[in-house]
């Protein structure tokens, strides 16, 4: 819980040091004002806060108002490992949520953090929709349809969760897309429009040191190349190349 906190005033020293060039969202309209101001031609980068897995939480509720007072706008369930909540994708267990993990949930919703199902069992994904009518996210995944890896959950439960409302982000390493080149990337998210609607798919690149990409945050245009390549059209590629994004935090960001 300290280093979360500590990373979140980290983010808040970098915004005051940035003369404006950085801001941090905690609602919609903050999202709204940095995308204008873009928009006018201002040099401006919104940052959001959240986890990934919730080990923060040290098996405490109150540590998620202590988050969300601290910035955090999205909450991860889980990372590598089953945790206090219940079952991770890549756990022992399979479960699903807990009593502590359905209470965290219910606290969560009733602040209005986003719920991100990355790295949840699909039993806990289960449990997630099953309790809130409210979008969730899944930041950086693939899609098992396209590719059986144990890192994807099952084209029913990204069918479910598109129906929710929520953004499923593919990610550009091997483990999610089993073809990491732009073609792969690419082949996955072509998947992933037949799949759930062009409406909820995103760019979920995992640029966290662990993963091994082959193309980094200058080179993205390659994945628009590759669309126009394969016959994407315009609305397509400018929706998951980042309007989707937008428009998600837009409509489920705090008012």
């Amino acid at each position: 819980y300290e280093r979360a906190a500590y990373q979140a005033q980290r983010l808040r020293r970098a915004v005051n040091r940035s003369d404006g060039h950085l801001q941090l969202v905690l609602t919609r309209r903050d999202l709204a004002e940095t995308i204008a101001a873009r928009v006018s031609g201002e040099r401006v980068t919104a940052a959001l806060l959240g986890t990934e897995g919730s080990h923060a939480l040290e098996g405490g509720l109150g540590n998620i108002q202590g988050l969300h007072d601290e910035g955090y706008r999205t909450m991860g369930l889980h990372h590598f490992f089953d945790n206090e909540l219940g079952g991770s994708l890549h756990g022992i267990t399979g479960e699903g949520l807990n009593d502590f993990g359905r209470a965290a949930v219910q606290e969560m919703m009733r602040l209005g953090v986003i719920i991100d199902v990355a790295h949840s069992s699909e039993a806990t994904v289960d449990d997630v929709l099953a309790m809130t009518g409210r979008p969730v996210f899944v930041s950086h995944t693939g899609v098992y349809g396209e590719c059986a890896s144990a890192r994807n959950i099952s084209d029913d439960h990204m069918q479910r969760i598109a129906a929710s409302g929520g953004l499923i982000g593919i990610g550009y390493w091997e483990g999610a897309v089993c073809d990491n080149s732009p073609a792969g990337i690419v082949r996955s998210i072509r998947y992933a429009i037949d799949l759930v609607g062009v409406e909820h798919v995103a760019l979920g690149s995992d640029y966290d040191g662990a993963t091994t990409v082959t193309l980094d945050t200058s080179e993205l245009a390659i994945l628009t190349q590759t669309m126009l390549d394969e016959g994407f059209t315009e609305h397509e590629i400018r929706s998951v190349m980042g309007g989707n994004a937008v428009q998600f935090f837009l409509e489920n960001l705090p008012e």
